[in-house]
């Protein structure tokens, strides 16, 4: 597996975090249905948040795009490092895994506790 290292925005502690994902080619096809856990590290246990496409942690733009939304109530609950995340639709049969995982840096924001 390679690993490629792009730019993108840390995940807040305590606030909304939305990255939009984009892919060279049709992964996220109109009607599919998305899954994801967020996790503190990859072999953790403990699910920090669950995505999916019901309740709109993973909401499809495109065939190429797709948003991922954590709420605040579930970075509220994050250490400051980082935390891991992939994505399977779930509408096929069996699951399939998209073959991707993105790791996320966690900081904790100047402007708190409001």
């Amino acid at each position: 597996m390679t690993t490629q290292i792009y730019e993108g925005p840390a995940i807040m502690i305590g606030y909304a975090y939305r990255l939009r994902l984009e892919a060279a080619g049709a992964l996220f096809p109109e009607g599919a249905a998305f899954t994801g856990h967020v996790r503190a590290k990859l072999g953790d246990t403990e699910i920090l948040a669950t995505l999916t496409s019901a309740n709109g942690g993973l909401e499809r733009v495109s065939d190429s795009a797709l948003d991922l939304q954590i709420a605040a109530a579930d970075t509220a609950g994050m250490a400051v490092g980082s935390v891991v995340v992939d994505v399977v639709r779930t509408d096929t049969d069996p699951d399939r895994h998209l073959g991707f995982a993105l790791e996320i840096p966690v900081m904790s924001p100047v402007t708190r506790g409001l």
